[in-house]
Protein backbone atom coordinates (compact mmCIF):
# COMPACT_ATOMS: atom_id res chain seq x y z
CA UNK A 1 0.00 0.00 0.00
CA UNK A 2 1.28 3.45 -0.92
CA UNK A 3 0.06 6.62 0.72
CA UNK A 4 0.34 9.77 -1.38
CA UNK A 5 0.97 12.84 0.75
CA UNK A 6 2.03 15.78 -1.41
CA UNK A 7 3.92 14.79 -4.52
CA UNK A 8 2.47 14.50 -8.04
CA UNK A 9 0.31 11.35 -8.24
CA UNK A 10 2.30 9.90 -11.13
CA UNK A 11 5.54 10.10 -9.12
CA UNK A 12 3.98 8.50 -6.04
CA UNK A 13 2.42 5.78 -8.18
CA UNK A 14 5.70 5.10 -9.94
CA UNK A 15 7.59 4.97 -6.63
CA UNK A 16 5.02 2.61 -5.15
CA UNK A 17 5.33 0.35 -8.17
CA UNK A 18 9.13 0.25 -7.87
CA UNK A 19 9.08 -0.38 -4.12
CA UNK A 20 6.47 -3.12 -4.55
CA UNK A 21 8.70 -4.81 -7.12
CA UNK A 22 11.67 -4.64 -4.73
CA UNK A 23 9.67 -6.18 -1.89
CA UNK A 24 8.23 -8.93 -4.10
CA UNK A 25 11.42 -9.66 -6.07
CA UNK A 26 11.35 -13.40 -6.80
CA UNK A 27 15.14 -13.65 -6.51
CA UNK A 28 15.46 -11.68 -3.25
CA UNK A 29 12.04 -11.19 -1.62
CA UNK A 30 11.48 -9.10 1.50
CA UNK A 31 8.90 -10.19 4.06
CA UNK A 32 7.83 -6.57 4.46
CA UNK A 33 8.98 -3.09 3.56
CA UNK A 34 7.87 0.27 4.97
CA UNK A 35 9.18 3.54 3.53
CA UNK A 36 8.74 7.23 4.31
CA UNK A 37 10.21 10.30 2.59
CA UNK A 38 10.50 13.95 3.62
CA UNK A 39 10.92 16.95 1.34
CA UNK A 40 11.03 20.57 2.50
CA UNK A 41 10.93 19.13 6.00
CA UNK A 42 7.47 17.58 5.43
CA UNK A 43 6.33 14.02 4.80
CA UNK A 44 5.67 13.66 1.07
CA UNK A 45 5.43 9.90 0.73
CA UNK A 46 4.66 6.88 2.90
CA UNK A 47 4.33 3.34 1.55
CA UNK A 48 3.94 -0.14 3.03
CA UNK A 49 4.41 -3.47 1.26
CA UNK A 50 4.30 -7.10 2.31
CA UNK A 51 3.12 -8.50 5.62
CA UNK A 52 4.17 -8.26 9.24
CA UNK A 53 3.74 -11.99 9.75
CA UNK A 54 4.65 -14.93 7.51
CA UNK A 55 3.42 -18.51 7.71
CA UNK A 56 6.01 -20.90 6.36
CA UNK A 57 6.44 -20.01 2.71
CA UNK A 58 3.57 -17.55 2.40
CA UNK A 59 2.37 -14.42 4.17
CA UNK A 60 -0.45 -14.32 6.68
CA UNK A 61 -2.78 -12.33 4.43
CA UNK A 62 -4.56 -10.74 7.40
CA UNK A 63 -1.37 -8.95 8.49
CA UNK A 64 -0.60 -6.50 5.69
CA UNK A 65 1.80 -3.79 6.82
CA UNK A 66 0.45 -0.27 7.27
CA UNK A 67 1.25 3.03 8.94
CA UNK A 68 0.74 1.46 12.38
CA UNK A 69 3.23 -1.39 11.88
CA UNK A 70 5.96 -1.32 14.53
CA UNK A 71 9.44 -2.66 13.84
CA UNK A 72 12.19 -3.60 16.24
CA UNK A 73 14.26 -0.97 14.54
CA UNK A 74 17.71 -2.27 15.65
CA UNK A 75 20.52 0.29 15.95
CA UNK A 76 18.39 3.22 14.83
CA UNK A 77 17.32 2.91 18.48
CA UNK A 78 20.68 4.44 19.44
CA UNK A 79 19.76 7.73 17.79
CA UNK A 80 16.47 7.87 19.70
CA UNK A 81 18.29 6.98 22.93
CA UNK A 82 20.63 9.89 22.22
CA UNK A 83 17.65 12.24 22.04
CA UNK A 84 16.71 11.11 25.55
CA UNK A 85 20.25 11.76 26.75
CA UNK A 86 20.30 15.22 25.16
CA UNK A 87 17.09 16.11 26.99
CA UNK A 88 19.02 15.54 30.21
CA UNK A 89 21.84 17.71 28.84
CA UNK A 90 19.36 20.49 28.04
CA UNK A 91 18.00 20.24 31.58
CA UNK A 92 21.49 20.65 33.03
CA UNK A 93 21.38 17.20 34.60
CA UNK A 94 23.90 15.41 32.37
CA UNK A 95 27.36 16.79 31.67
CA UNK A 96 28.61 15.08 28.52
CA UNK A 97 32.23 15.58 29.54
CA UNK A 98 31.96 14.50 33.18
CA UNK A 99 33.42 11.20 34.34
CA UNK A 100 30.52 8.71 34.23
CA UNK A 101 31.77 7.36 37.56
CA UNK A 102 30.16 10.46 39.07
CA UNK A 103 26.72 9.21 38.05
CA UNK A 104 27.16 5.45 38.44
CA UNK A 105 28.57 5.53 41.96
CA UNK A 106 31.67 3.45 41.24
CA UNK A 107 34.87 4.09 39.35
CA UNK A 108 34.71 3.20 35.66
CA UNK A 109 38.09 2.82 34.01
CA UNK A 110 39.64 0.79 31.25
CA UNK A 111 42.26 -1.00 33.41
CA UNK A 112 44.81 -0.47 30.65
CA UNK A 113 44.27 3.31 30.93
CA UNK A 114 43.63 3.74 34.68
CA UNK A 115 44.13 7.51 34.64
CA UNK A 116 41.74 8.23 31.77
CA UNK A 117 38.14 9.06 32.78
CA UNK A 118 35.34 7.92 30.48
CA UNK A 119 32.58 10.39 29.64
CA UNK A 120 29.08 10.16 28.19
CA UNK A 121 30.43 11.93 25.12
CA UNK A 122 32.79 8.99 24.55
CA UNK A 123 29.89 6.56 24.89
CA UNK A 124 27.89 8.52 22.32
CA UNK A 125 30.74 8.86 19.82
CA UNK A 126 32.05 5.29 20.29
CA UNK A 127 35.51 6.22 21.57
CA UNK A 128 35.09 4.87 25.13
CA UNK A 129 37.35 1.78 24.61
CA UNK A 130 34.46 -0.46 25.68
CA UNK A 131 34.03 -3.57 23.53
CA UNK A 132 31.24 -6.09 22.87
CA UNK A 133 33.48 -9.16 23.14
CA UNK A 134 32.01 -10.17 26.51
CA UNK A 135 28.45 -9.35 25.44
CA UNK A 136 26.34 -6.24 25.87
CA UNK A 137 23.19 -7.47 27.65
CA UNK A 138 23.54 -8.74 31.20
CA UNK A 139 21.16 -10.27 33.74
CA UNK A 140 18.99 -7.77 35.60
CA UNK A 141 20.34 -9.00 38.93
CA UNK A 142 23.94 -8.31 37.88
CA UNK A 143 25.08 -4.79 38.81
CA UNK A 144 27.01 -3.05 36.05
CA UNK A 145 29.92 -2.75 38.46
CA UNK A 146 30.28 -6.55 38.37
CA UNK A 147 30.68 -6.30 34.59
CA UNK A 148 33.03 -3.34 34.23
CA UNK A 149 35.25 -3.46 37.33
CA UNK A 150 38.27 -5.83 37.54
CA UNK A 151 37.01 -7.16 40.88
CA UNK A 152 33.50 -7.69 39.51
CA UNK A 153 31.87 -11.12 39.71
CA UNK A 154 31.59 -11.59 35.94
CA UNK A 155 34.52 -9.43 34.83
CA UNK A 156 36.46 -12.54 33.78
CA UNK A 157 39.35 -11.73 31.47
CA UNK A 158 38.12 -8.19 30.93
CA UNK A 159 37.00 -8.69 27.34
CA UNK A 160 34.68 -5.69 27.63
CA UNK A 161 37.71 -3.40 27.48
CA UNK A 162 40.02 -2.68 24.54
CA UNK A 163 43.58 -3.89 25.04
CA UNK A 164 46.36 -1.63 23.74
CA UNK A 165 48.13 -2.97 20.68
CA UNK A 166 50.31 -1.63 17.91
CA UNK A 167 47.15 -0.80 15.95
CA UNK A 168 44.83 0.41 18.73
CA UNK A 169 46.91 1.78 21.58
CA UNK A 170 44.80 4.90 21.94
CA UNK A 171 43.31 5.92 25.26
CA UNK A 172 39.58 6.66 25.77
CA UNK A 173 38.42 9.48 23.52
CA UNK A 174 40.93 8.81 20.75
CA UNK A 175 39.91 5.72 18.76
CA UNK A 176 36.49 4.97 17.21
CA UNK A 177 35.01 1.50 17.38
CA UNK A 178 31.28 0.94 17.06
CA UNK A 179 30.13 -0.81 20.25
CA UNK A 180 26.64 -1.73 21.48
CA UNK A 181 27.70 -1.81 25.13
CA UNK A 182 28.29 1.95 25.03
CA UNK A 183 24.54 2.45 24.97
CA UNK A 184 23.75 0.00 27.75
CA UNK A 185 26.19 1.91 29.93
CA UNK A 186 24.74 5.25 28.77
CA UNK A 187 21.23 4.04 29.61
CA UNK A 188 22.43 3.17 33.11
CA UNK A 189 23.85 6.68 33.48
CA UNK A 190 20.51 8.11 32.32
CA UNK A 191 18.67 5.97 34.87
CA UNK A 192 20.96 7.10 37.67
CA UNK A 193 20.18 10.73 36.82
CA UNK A 194 16.45 10.37 36.12
CA UNK A 195 15.83 7.95 39.02
CA UNK A 196 13.60 5.79 36.84
CA UNK A 197 13.92 2.80 34.55
CA UNK A 198 15.33 3.64 31.12
CA UNK A 199 12.30 2.52 29.10
CA UNK A 200 9.96 4.49 31.38
CA UNK A 201 12.13 7.59 31.14
CA UNK A 202 12.14 7.36 27.34
CA UNK A 203 8.34 7.11 27.30
CA UNK A 204 8.03 10.14 29.55
CA UNK A 205 10.73 12.30 27.99
CA UNK A 206 10.66 11.44 24.27
CA UNK A 207 8.02 9.04 22.95
CA UNK A 208 5.09 10.34 25.01
CA UNK A 209 5.59 14.07 24.34
CA UNK A 210 5.90 13.33 20.61
CA UNK A 211 2.75 11.16 20.55
CA UNK A 212 4.74 8.18 19.28
CA UNK A 213 3.50 4.62 19.54
CA UNK A 214 5.85 1.85 20.63
CA UNK A 215 8.62 1.63 23.17
CA UNK A 216 11.77 -0.15 24.29
CA UNK A 217 10.14 -2.77 26.52
CA UNK A 218 7.53 -5.01 24.90
CA UNK A 219 6.05 -5.96 28.28
CA UNK A 220 5.01 -2.33 28.66
CA UNK A 221 3.24 -1.96 25.30
CA UNK A 222 -0.51 -1.77 24.82
CA UNK A 223 -2.26 -4.77 23.26
CA UNK A 224 -2.95 -2.84 20.05
CA UNK A 225 0.76 -2.10 19.73
CA UNK A 226 1.65 -5.78 20.25
CA UNK A 227 -0.72 -6.71 17.42
CA UNK A 228 1.00 -4.21 15.14
CA UNK A 229 4.56 -5.45 15.72
CA UNK A 230 6.25 -6.99 12.67
CA UNK A 231 7.90 -10.34 13.31
CA UNK A 232 11.49 -10.37 12.06
CA UNK A 233 12.58 -13.15 9.69
CA UNK A 234 15.34 -14.96 7.92
CA UNK A 235 14.87 -17.76 5.39
CA UNK A 236 15.98 -21.32 6.02
CA UNK A 237 16.29 -23.35 9.21
CA UNK A 238 18.93 -24.22 11.81
CA UNK A 239 20.68 -20.89 11.25
CA UNK A 240 21.56 -21.65 7.62
CA UNK A 241 20.36 -19.38 4.82
CA UNK A 242 18.23 -21.15 2.24
CA UNK A 243 16.39 -18.95 -0.19
CA UNK A 244 14.03 -21.80 -1.12
CA UNK A 245 13.24 -22.54 2.51
CA UNK A 246 10.46 -21.20 4.75
CA UNK A 247 10.45 -17.87 6.52
CA UNK A 248 11.75 -18.51 10.05
CA UNK A 249 10.91 -16.08 12.83
CA UNK A 250 13.93 -14.62 14.64
CA UNK A 251 12.29 -12.36 17.21
CA UNK A 252 9.03 -10.55 18.04
CA UNK A 253 6.88 -13.53 17.04
CA UNK A 254 4.19 -12.63 19.57
CA UNK A 255 1.22 -13.98 17.57
CA UNK A 256 -0.84 -11.06 18.92
CA UNK A 257 -0.22 -12.22 22.50
CA UNK A 258 1.15 -10.01 25.27
CA UNK A 259 4.73 -11.16 26.05
CA UNK A 260 5.39 -12.47 29.57
CA UNK A 261 7.00 -10.15 32.09
CA UNK A 262 10.68 -11.00 32.40
CA UNK A 263 12.03 -12.35 35.66
CA UNK A 264 13.41 -9.74 38.02
CA UNK A 265 11.60 -6.78 36.46
CA UNK A 266 9.66 -5.87 39.61
CA UNK A 267 12.80 -5.84 41.74
CA UNK A 268 15.01 -3.92 39.33
CA UNK A 269 16.74 -0.84 40.77
CA UNK A 270 17.16 1.99 38.22
CA UNK A 271 20.78 2.93 37.71
CA UNK A 272 22.13 -0.54 38.48
CA UNK A 273 22.27 -2.18 35.01
CA UNK A 274 20.17 -0.90 32.11
CA UNK A 275 21.73 -3.13 29.45
CA UNK A 276 18.54 -5.23 29.21
CA UNK A 277 16.23 -2.44 28.05
CA UNK A 278 17.39 -2.26 24.44
CA UNK A 279 18.92 1.22 24.38
CA UNK A 280 21.26 -0.09 21.70
CA UNK A 281 18.65 -1.72 19.46
CA UNK A 282 15.35 -2.68 21.09
CA UNK A 283 13.01 0.20 20.22
CA UNK A 284 9.75 -0.82 18.53
CA UNK A 285 8.49 2.06 16.43
CA UNK A 286 6.80 2.74 13.08
CA UNK A 287 8.40 4.46 10.11
CA UNK A 288 5.78 7.19 10.62
CA UNK A 289 7.09 7.63 14.15
CA UNK A 290 10.65 7.83 12.89
CA UNK A 291 9.48 10.36 10.31
CA UNK A 292 8.28 12.57 13.15
CA UNK A 293 11.70 12.25 14.79
CA UNK A 294 13.27 13.26 11.46
CA UNK A 295 11.08 16.34 11.35
CA UNK A 296 12.06 17.27 14.90
CA UNK A 297 15.76 17.03 14.06
CA UNK A 298 15.31 18.86 10.77
CA UNK A 299 13.45 21.66 12.58
CA UNK A 300 16.26 22.03 15.13
CA UNK A 301 14.41 20.42 18.02
CA UNK A 302 10.83 21.53 17.37
CA UNK A 303 7.97 19.22 16.36
CA UNK A 304 4.23 19.53 15.96
CA UNK A 305 2.06 17.31 18.17
CA UNK A 306 -1.66 16.72 18.50
CA UNK A 307 -4.22 16.84 15.69
CA UNK A 308 -6.96 19.00 14.28
CA UNK A 309 -7.56 22.13 16.34
CA UNK A 310 -5.26 20.79 19.06
CA UNK A 311 -2.01 20.94 17.08
CA UNK A 312 0.78 22.63 18.99
CA UNK A 313 4.51 23.11 18.54
CA UNK A 314 6.69 21.31 21.07
CA UNK A 315 10.35 22.12 21.63
CA UNK A 316 11.77 18.73 22.50
CA UNK A 317 15.46 19.66 22.16
CA UNK A 318 17.32 22.93 22.04
CA UNK A 319 18.81 23.91 18.70
CA UNK A 320 22.20 23.66 20.41
CA UNK A 321 21.53 20.03 21.35
CA UNK A 322 20.66 19.10 17.76
CA UNK A 323 23.75 20.93 16.50
CA UNK A 324 25.87 19.02 19.03
CA UNK A 325 24.49 15.71 17.78
CA UNK A 326 25.40 16.67 14.22
CA UNK A 327 28.86 17.99 15.04
CA UNK A 328 31.67 15.73 13.80
CA UNK A 329 33.19 14.10 16.88
CA UNK A 330 35.25 11.70 14.78
CA UNK A 331 36.43 11.53 11.17
CA UNK A 332 38.34 8.56 9.87
CA UNK A 333 42.06 8.83 9.23
CA UNK A 334 43.92 5.88 7.77
CA UNK A 335 47.47 6.76 8.83
CA UNK A 336 47.82 6.44 11.69
CA UNK A 337 44.45 4.75 11.98
CA UNK A 338 42.13 6.54 14.40
CA UNK A 339 39.22 4.13 14.14
CA UNK A 340 37.56 1.05 12.68
CA UNK A 341 35.26 1.73 9.71
CA UNK A 342 33.42 -1.59 10.24
CA UNK A 343 34.34 -2.86 6.80
CA UNK A 344 33.81 0.48 5.12
CA UNK A 345 30.50 1.58 6.65
CA UNK A 346 31.61 4.44 8.90
CA UNK A 347 33.76 7.47 8.09
CA UNK A 348 32.43 10.13 10.47
CA UNK A 349 30.37 10.21 13.64
CA UNK A 350 28.57 12.78 15.77
CA UNK A 351 26.79 12.20 19.08
CA UNK A 352 24.72 9.05 18.65
CA UNK A 353 24.45 9.44 14.89
CA UNK A 354 26.43 8.65 11.80
CA UNK A 355 27.58 11.41 9.48
CA UNK A 356 27.18 10.27 5.86
CA UNK A 357 30.15 11.49 3.83
CA UNK A 358 29.29 10.17 0.33
CA UNK A 359 32.26 7.81 0.10
CA UNK A 360 32.25 5.02 -2.49
CA UNK A 361 35.40 2.89 -2.47
CA UNK A 362 36.70 -0.56 -3.22
CA UNK A 363 37.92 -2.75 -0.39
CA UNK A 364 41.30 -4.52 -0.64
CA UNK A 365 39.39 -7.55 -1.93
CA UNK A 366 37.76 -5.44 -4.64
CA UNK A 367 34.22 -5.25 -3.27
CA UNK A 368 32.32 -1.93 -3.12
CA UNK A 369 32.21 -0.28 0.31
CA UNK A 370 31.34 3.14 1.65
CA UNK A 371 28.49 5.27 2.99
CA UNK A 372 27.26 6.59 -0.38
CA UNK A 373 23.47 6.81 -0.53
CA UNK A 374 22.70 7.21 -4.25
CA UNK A 375 24.52 5.93 -7.36
CA UNK A 376 25.70 9.30 -8.61
CA UNK A 377 26.68 10.58 -5.18
CA UNK A 378 26.27 14.15 -4.01
CA UNK A 379 24.14 13.48 -0.91
CA UNK A 380 25.51 13.93 2.61
CA UNK A 381 23.80 14.21 5.97
CA UNK A 382 23.07 12.48 9.24
CA UNK A 383 21.26 9.45 10.61
CA UNK A 384 21.67 5.84 11.61
CA UNK A 385 21.29 2.39 10.06
CA UNK A 386 20.10 -0.81 11.73
CA UNK A 387 20.68 -4.51 11.19
CA UNK A 388 19.62 -7.31 13.56
CA UNK A 389 17.53 -10.51 13.52
CA UNK A 390 16.83 -10.01 9.80
CA UNK A 391 15.73 -6.39 10.21
CA UNK A 392 17.41 -3.79 8.02
CA UNK A 393 16.63 -0.12 8.53
CA UNK A 394 17.77 3.42 7.87
CA UNK A 395 16.95 6.89 9.14
CA UNK A 396 18.68 9.61 7.11
CA UNK A 397 18.24 13.35 6.68
CA UNK A 398 20.02 16.26 5.06
CA UNK A 399 19.08 19.43 6.98
CA UNK A 400 20.50 21.65 4.23
CA UNK A 401 18.42 20.20 1.38
CA UNK A 402 15.67 19.44 3.92
CA UNK A 403 15.17 15.90 2.65
CA UNK A 404 14.99 12.63 4.53
CA UNK A 405 14.18 8.95 4.18
CA UNK A 406 13.22 6.17 6.57
CA UNK A 407 12.78 2.52 5.73
CA UNK A 408 12.41 -0.76 7.56
CA UNK A 409 12.69 -4.28 6.14
CA UNK A 410 11.50 -7.11 8.39
CA UNK A 411 13.52 -9.82 6.65
CA UNK A 412 15.19 -10.80 3.39
CA UNK A 413 14.78 -14.09 1.57
CA UNK A 414 18.48 -14.37 0.72
CA UNK A 415 21.64 -13.99 2.78
CA UNK A 416 22.46 -10.25 2.86
CA UNK A 417 26.18 -11.00 3.14
CA UNK A 418 26.07 -12.49 -0.36
CA UNK A 419 24.23 -9.51 -1.84
CA UNK A 420 26.37 -6.50 -1.06
CA UNK A 421 25.66 -3.29 -2.93
CA UNK A 422 27.14 -1.97 -6.16
CA UNK A 423 28.57 1.28 -4.80
CA UNK A 424 28.34 1.14 -1.00
CA UNK A 425 28.25 -1.04 2.10
CA UNK A 426 24.45 -1.19 1.94
CA UNK A 427 22.81 -4.36 0.63
CA UNK A 428 21.55 -4.47 -2.95
CA UNK A 429 17.86 -4.01 -2.11
CA UNK A 430 18.72 -1.17 0.27
CA UNK A 431 20.54 0.65 -2.52
CA UNK A 432 17.51 0.12 -4.75
CA UNK A 433 15.12 1.44 -2.07
CA UNK A 434 17.13 4.60 -1.39
CA UNK A 435 17.71 5.26 -5.09
CA UNK A 436 14.02 4.82 -5.91
CA UNK A 437 12.92 7.25 -3.20
CA UNK A 438 15.53 9.79 -4.21
CA UNK A 439 14.82 9.53 -7.93
CA UNK A 440 11.04 9.75 -7.67
CA UNK A 441 10.36 12.26 -4.88
CA UNK A 442 13.57 13.84 -3.57
CA UNK A 443 15.86 14.50 -6.54
CA UNK A 444 16.11 18.11 -7.56
CA UNK A 445 15.75 19.47 -4.05
CA UNK A 446 18.61 21.96 -3.74
CA UNK A 447 20.22 23.62 -0.72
Amino acid sequence: MSLLISVPPVLAHDLGTVLQSIQADAQAPLSSLSVLALRDGQVVYEGHFGHRRMSGFAPDVSTATNTNTLYRIASVSKLVTTIGAMRLVDAGRLDLDADISRYLGFQVRNPHFPDAPISSRMLLNHTSTLRDDAGYVFDLKTPLQDVLSPKGKIYGAGAMWAVPSAATKNAPGQYFQYVNLNFGVLATVMEAIAKERFDQYMQRAVLGPMDLKGGYLTEGLQQDDIKNIATLYRKGQDGAWKSTGPWVAQTDDFQDQQPPVRAGLADYVPGSNATAWGAQGGLRISVAGLGKILQMLMHQGEVKTGSGSHVKTLRLLSAAAVAAMQNAEWRYKAQPANGDTLDGEFYAWGLGMQIYTDKSLLSPSGKPIGDRLVPGGGITGFGHAGFAYGLQSLLFYDPVRRIGVVYAVSGSGVDPALHKGRYSSFYQWEERIIDAVYTHVLKGQRP
